[in-house]
């Protein structure tokens, strides 16, 4: 059902088919005026795509077309009311991989936004894991231009201390025994939205490892990251005890056939006290750090 957004700003919940058909719950967000440019925004793990409504809603009013959606077993995508559609209500038995998220669910969407905004430059907003997908996609080359927000190799040992060590516990001694006893990744044990089992063991499995998913033998998608040849723009924000500096910079080098520019935001650029790793999308942010990455995606060439 479509609704009127305000300050002109069109949004439609809707639904848009991934790879294999699964169905996957998004939410369009259109200018009421000409559409300059289309932007796609792409989840971090865990991370509903209602977080990124009001940036999505900022975007559009400035011309763009933008798309937020939920990976499968996150949000919408999780299940549906309607006949029909295949969601399941419960996690338990359900199949998927973060890769399963990126070959089949982004890559969808990244697809979906080119055939349908063929005549507009595509950008790719990826935060946190969607910022990991875009190297792992067969078809990043479609995408003109990427920001990177709050995304990393999130090695364990790369993240900020006392954090690091309540991870390292977090995912090995409370969330992989209760995964293996539930079926599933429960939110409620500190990860954020429930995962299906084979997403949070595929997390934990990347996240104890030197190089995070660079270490991953048998994640043949690593091959694409040299597939990506656009700008690429990666946001460090200081105080986020995630995606760190150093971890930041290891999965920019994994983009090796373009030049990665890597900013560090600190709270005080954006007159503020704290960002973190979800910050940016706060709506407090729309005169600071909302406008310049939006013309840094407006930008040609």
């Amino acid at each position: 059902m479509a609704e009127a957004g305000q300050d002109d700003v069109f949004i439609d919940d809707i639904t848009l088919p991934a790879a294999d058909g699964y169905v996957l719950g998004a939410t369009l967000f259109l200018p009421r005026g000409a559409k300059r440019h289309a932007i796609l925004i792409n989840s971090a793990t865990a991370v509903p795509r209602k977080i990124y409504r009001g940036f999505a809603g900022y975007l559009a009013r400035r011309g763009c077309a933008v798309l937020t959606y939920d990976y499968r077993g996150i949000g919408d995508s999780r299940q549906k009311s309607l006949v029909g559609y295949n969601q399941p209500k419960s996690l338990v038995g359900f199949k998927a991989s973060m890769s399963d998220w990126a070959a089949l669910d982004v890559a969808a969407a990244v697809a979906w936004m080119r055939e349908r905004y063929h005549d507009l430059p595509l950008s790719y907003v990826g935060h946190s894991f969607g910022g990991q997908a875009l190297g792992l996609l067969a078809n990043n080359g479609e995408v003109s231009r990427a920001l990177l927000i709050a995304a990393q190799a999130g090695y364990w040992r790369l993240m900020a201390s006392p954090e690091r060590y309540r991870v390292f516990a977090l995912l090995n001694f409370v969330g992989t025994p209760l995964t293996r006893l539930l079926g599933y990744a429960p939110g409620w044990s500190g990860i954020g939205e429930d995962l299906p089992k084979g997403v949070f063991e595929q997390w934990v499995r990347w996240v104890m490892h030197k190089r995070y998913l660079f270490d991953d033998r048998d994640l043949k998608a690593l091959s694409n990251f040299a597939r990506y040849k656009g700008p690429l723009r990666s946001l460090c924000l200081s105080d986020d005890p995630w995606a760190t500096r150093p971890a930041v910079e290891l999965l920019c080098s994994g983009f090796t056939s373009t030049n990665p520019e890597i900013l560090t935001i600190t709270p005080a650029d954006a007159g503020a006290t704290a960002i973190g790793h979800l910050g940016f999308f706060r709506p407090e942010h729309r005169d600071t750090l909302w406008r310049g990455a939006a013309e840094w995606m407006e930008a040609t060439g």
